[in-house]
């Protein structure tokens, strides 16, 4: 019988250049050299459905506000790919911080999948701490919640099946509603981590990345997002790795994640 999920495509939209040290907690024994952070956004593909997409990216204003390098937009990317993104049904946002949660206008047809937990943090009274505000910008949640009065939002609460072969699961500790998205493939369940995991370095090093709000929490998501990958670095696609296009097969800064990598991801580690 074949998998429900037939495709994964980590779509590339933007990349920021930083050295290792602004990567973790703790110091590193190589903090002075280059690990950039790479952007991308993830369409899911099933037999006879539009594709979901996984987050939205962010546009070339909080490109140039952030100091980010906008490769394409994410619409751009989204075409590279072979999507129409006028005709995406739904969205799934993996939390709402600006580069995961700001181009939502580009999908003005689609519904938009969120945490309970996420959108009521993001419009709650921990956005007056300036610190923990910085990663959300003001307009995509407006946004959002525009969309909400507009009958195009879907909440989740906790733990939720999606749709055949696509399982939400809460891992809450970057923020206080990231879910990651479990893949039914061929290979097995491929884990998009989202910012459960923003580099391999991270979960293999056991060093937090220094961005959020309950550290026992961002451990213990680590944890079950490699749990629900089977244990395995190659059925977790963190968000934003460089790695991931070197790992997996591909083409114009699209990475096939529901293909096997060229070679176990621990050895480029």
């Amino acid at each position: 019988m074949s998998a429900p999920v037939t495709r994964i495509d980590a779509i590339l939209y933007a990349r920021h250049e930083r050295v290792a040290a602004a990567n973790f907690t703790q110091p590193v024994d190589d903090h002075d050299l280059p690990m950039p952070l790479d952007y991308y956004v993830w369409a899911i593909h099933r037999e006879g459905h539009p594709p979901v997409i996984v987050d939205t990216g962010f546009g070339e204003a909080a490109a140039m506000a952030r100091g980010r390098t906008l490769i394409r937009p994410v619409a751009e990317g989204l075409r590279d790919a072979g999507i129409d993104h006028l005709l995406v049904e739904h969205v799934i946002l993996t939390h709402l911080h600006y580069d995961h949660a700001g181009s939502l206008g580009a999908f003005p047809n689609a519904h938009f999948h969120v945490q309970d937990a996420e959108l009521a943090f993001a419009t709650s009274r921990a956005m007056c701490n300036h610190d923990i505000r910085a990663p959300f910008d003001g307009e995509p949640v407006a946004q959002l919640v525009r969309k909400l009065y507009a009958d195009r939002v879907v909440f989740h609460a906790g733990d939720s099946e999606f749709a055949p072969g696509i399982s939400l699961r809460l891992c809450p500790g970057h923020t206080a509603g990231l879910m990651v998205v479990c893949c039914e493939t061929a290979r097995g369940t491929v884990v998009l981590a989202s910012d459960a995991a923003h580099l391999y370095a991270n979960i293999a090093r056991k060093l937090p990345f220094p961005i959020f709000i309950d550290e026992p929490q961002y451990r213990a998501a680590q944890a079950r997002a490699l749990e629900l990958a089977g244990g395995s670095l190659d059925h977790l696609i963190p968000g934003h790795d460089p790695l991931v296009l070197a790992c997996f097969p591909s083409e114009n800064g699209i990475a096939r994640v529901d293909l096997p990598p060229h070679k176990p991801v621990s050895e480029y580690l």
